[in-house]
């Protein structure tokens, strides 16, 4: 396979509006490239999940690195996902930012959806977290600050994630976070609001639990969420039954453990994203203002 170096100098030899096919014929009539499993050298698996497999692979023209998600059509239909699924995949496809995994296109048989996806070397940051336990306040703020830059741009682009959580974010090479799926992703139209209540019961926000029109706001609570168990290793409001979670969350049960020992400012941070009014929440501006952020993050690795 290719070295890091290597993965990070190439170019991804697809073409944005070539490579969302359909089919798995090798060209169309205007002689535009379709993309087939053919074309790809398949290598170890990277993941596993309920619907399809992750495999890390080189394209064979180019040598260019990717991963492959093979989602199998029997799980899709079966769950009656096909809307979800392709709205997933043209919110990403649509998507381009340096901390937003980049979709380069899709292709389809009759047994499989594929996606071509960057590669991310670093994995997940689950797994980092999880072995480490947690995290620095400074690496904390750097995730922090990259995660809140890529939802600034979703934002702008009118989608809400839903679904932050620390299995969806991934790390490249260099150790920069990137926010790696949209399965709960929504495009909003002007200044409307949701009511599907989605994402992961840990990091749901209030309104979520309450089953309330939800809007951009929902990714913000995720933020202080997250950093929270960055800094602690476990959720703030996690507990020992599903009804119980809901009850904290609904009351903001809020509280920080004495160790590991956290600053008054990264608390502070996090308290004011944790507020049941939506509209109170610092908005993404300020996070990348607030003092802790500022004062912690390491800017050149965001």
């Amino acid at each position: 396979m290719t070295s890091q170096t290597q993965i990070q100098n190439q170019k991804p030899p697809i073409n944005h509006r070539e490579a969302n096919s359909t089919t798995t014929t090798s060209a169309t009539s205007t002689g535009r490239k379709q993309w087939s499993i053919h074309d790809f050298e398949i290598g170890k698996p990277l993941g596993k999940g309920k619907f399809g497999r992750v495999y890390l692979a080189r394209e064979v023209k180019s040598k260019f690195i990717v991963a492959l998600k093979i989602i199998f059509k029997e799980q899709i239909e079966k769950h009656g996902l096909y809307n979800q699924l392709r709205r997933e995949m043209e919110i990403q496809f649509n998507l381009q930012h340096p901390n937003v995994l980049r979709l380069y296109g899709w292709f389809h048989d009759d047994q499989r959806i594929v996606l071509i996806l960057e590669y991310a070397h670093g994995g997940e940051l689950y797994r980092h977290l999880r072995k480490s336990g947690s995290f620095s306040e400074k690496q904390a703020a750097t995730y922090i600050a990259s995660l809140t830059q890529a939802l600034a741009y979703c934002h702008e682009k009118h989608v809400i994630h839903r679904d932050i959580k620390p299995e969806n974010l991934l790390l490249d090479h260099e150790g920069r976070l990137k926010i790696a799926d949209f399965g709960w992703s929504v495009q909003l139209k002007s200044e409307s609001k949701r009511m599907t209540m989605c994402g992961t019961l840990d990091y749901l926000a209030p309104e979520m639990v309450e089953e309330k029109a939800h809007d951009y706001a929902v990714d913000n609570w995720t933020l202080g969420v997250l950093c929270y168990e960055l800094l602690y290793g476990v959720p703030p409001f996690e507990a020992e039954s599903q009804k119980d979670t809901f009850r904290r969350i609904m009351k903001v049960d809020l509280s920080f453990p004495s160790c590991p020992i956290v600053s008054p400012e990264a608390k502070d941070l996090i308290s004011r994203l944790l507020v049941k009014d939506s509209t109170k929440r610092l908005s993404l501006k300020e996070i990348l203002e607030h003092p802790w952020v500022v004062q912690n993050a390491e800017w050149s690795q965001v």
